[in-house]
């Protein structure tokens, strides 16, 4: 099993990615309220917040008393709940390494815009696949695995820094750890019978969106492929400053250090 711990894609339209920060804060506030429901409290948070396909698609099966008013809210907060430390630790760690990148790309109005539709999508996708289900689905990763599939578009030559099982680390061409990653969901997805709990196909189909939607929300001058040498070398690119740097010697000025 691998983990992304760090990426070599440069930051070079917003000063920080105020937004990415932002949902992992609340990612983690929300999962932190869950803890302190205890056990039963928890359990009641996650059925009243989670989305719940039998809601959507079965009228008023597993539908919570006085909720009937906040339904369409769940699809969204549902994104926020997180099932234990594994969970959340993992999707907040995908989040991190990738979601800069994105909301780089997009700025910091549209990125939210992006990480919502996806995950909404993501979660519809994978309720679609047992539509009378009263089990809750919650957690960030169909939004994520947005985040992934913009990633895959923009960035396939960038290297991802990865820490195995064993405890060493190495580098590895996005495309190829995104790509695996993809296959991962879908050949799961095809032979899960349900009992793993996770939802695969929410990962697929927020991959997908991530793909397609970034192609729509993107910044005017982001490009499809990495056209800059820069981007394309397997060591790691020069920092945005650095970049600036040479745009202004280029110019005939430099700037004041």
């Amino acid at each position: 099993m691998l983990f992304p711990i760090s990426d070599q894609a440069p930051i070079l339209r917003i000063r920080a990615p105020y937004v990415t920060r932002g949902i992992i804060v609340l990612c983690i506030a929300a999962f932190l309220y869950e803890l302190g429901q205890g056990y039963e409290g928890a359990e009641i948070l996650v059925a009243d917040w989670g989305l719940v396909p039998a809601r959507f698609f079965a009228g008023t099966a597993g539908r919570a008393p006085g909720l009937e008013g906040w339904l369409l809210l769940t699809p969204l907060t549902s994104m926020f709940l997180h099932a234990g430390p594994a969970h959340i630790l993992g999707n907040m760690l995908y989040l991190w390494v990738f979601g800069d990148n994105i909301e780089d790309a997009c700025g910091h109005l549209r990125f939210v815009l992006f990480y919502l539709v996806c995950g909404v999508v993501a979660g519809f996708a994978d309720a679609a696949m047992d539509p009378y289900s009263a089990v809750p689905r919650i957690g960030a990763s169909g939004a994520i695995s947005g985040v992934l599939g913009a990633y895959f578009v923009l960035h396939p030559l960038a290297r991802i820094r990865v820490l195995t099982v064993f405890l060493f680390t190495f580098r590895i061409p996005a495309i190829v750890l995104l790509g695996l990653w993809f296959l991962l969901q879908v050949s799961s997805g095809l032979v899960d019978d349900g009992s793993s709990g996770v939802a695969w196909w929410a990962h697929v189909a927020g991959f997908v969106c991530g793909f397609a939607l970034i192609l729509l929300l993107r910044s005017r001058d982001v490009g499809i492929l990495p056209r800059r040498r820069e981007e394309m070398t397997i060591g790691r690119p020069p920092s945005s400053a650095a970049t600036l740097a040479g745009r202004t010697r280029r110019r005939g000025f430099r700037r004041d250090r």
